[in-house]
Order: structure tokens, then C-alpha cells, then sequence
């Protein structure tokens, strides 16, 4: 197994930076929508289904996909021999950068949830600030990438 993830390193690493970008774009923009959501659409409406219509899709059809490939292509990297020196401190950061960034999707999932049930009781405001929680975790997953300063 070692010697043909060696031979496919490239490939499972340009499939994983495409997979990251694309859950990157729809865990940005998600929260984003649920501001609009919260702060311009009245439930019950036209326009409500349509913005419970949209973040669906957003989650299912590109965020859940490209998340789990993140996953794939990430584990098949870590197995891959010579990539990862587990002594090193960078990849247990990255790690669990990894994991706070997984939460935070499902949490986004779970306020879909609210949103359709109409029970929705955060403000956009507190939507704003959480949508800077997967900004501070992709910088600190570049750095560990990239600079592995420990």
C-alpha cells in the first residue's frame, strides 16, 4: 500500500488542495447566508424557502463532498511513507485544527436544521463571529503545513 500511495503522492496531493479549496469556499459562504437569512427574510416566505433551498445545497451537494475527500485524500497522505514525522508537534496542531474545522461544519448543519424548523434564534450578528472561527483554524493549518515551526 505504501509503494503505490508514493507513487500517486502528487496526484493524492493536488486532489486534496482541491477538496480543501472547496469545502474552504462553502464553509465561508455558508455562514454567510444564514446573516442574510436572519437579518432579511421573514420565515414563512417565498424567499425563505428559497434561502433553506440554497444552503441545502450548498451543504449537501458541495460542502459534505468536498469534506469527506478532504478527509480521503488527507488520510491517504498521512499514510503515505516519509510525509508526515509524527514526532513532530506541527501535525498533532493540524490535526486537530482539522477536527475544530469537521465541528464546525457539522454545526453549520445543525443551524440548516434550525432554519427549517423555524426555530432559528441567533442573531447575524453572532453568525458574523462565528464565521471567523474557520479563518483563525485555516491559517494555523497552513502554517503547520507549510512552515512546520515545531
Amino acid at each position: 500500500m505504501g509503494d503505490f500511495l508514493a507513487s500517486v503522492y502528487l496526484w493524492t496531493k493536488s486532489l486534496h488542495v482541491i477538496s480543501i479549496i472547496a469545502w474552504m469556499a462553502g464553509i465561508f459562504y455558508l455562514p454567510r447566508l444564514y446573516v442574510r437569512h436572519t437579518e432579511s427574510v421573514k420565515q414563512g416566505t417565498e424567499t425563505d424557502l428559497l434561502f433553506q433551498d440554497m444552503e441545502m445545497k450548498l451543504l449537501k451537494l458541495i460542502m459534505n463532498p468536498a469534506m469527506i475527500s478532504s478527509w480521503f485524500f488527507g488520510l491517504c497522505l498521512v499514510m503515505t511513507p516519509g510525509i508526515i514525522v509524527w514526532s513532530d508537534g506541527w501535525p498533532w496542531v493540524k490535526a486537530a485544527c482539522v477536527l475544530a474545522m469537521t465541528w464546525f461544519h457539522m454545526w453549520l448543519a445543525v443551524r440548516r436544521k434550525e432554519f427549517v424548523a423555524g426555530t432559528n434564534t441567533r442573531t447575524g450578528r453572532h453568525y458574523r463571529m462565528m464565521n471567523e472561527f474557520p479563518t483563525l483554524l485555516m491559517i494555523f493549518i497552513v502554517i503547520m503545513i507549510i512552515v512546520k515551526p515545531f
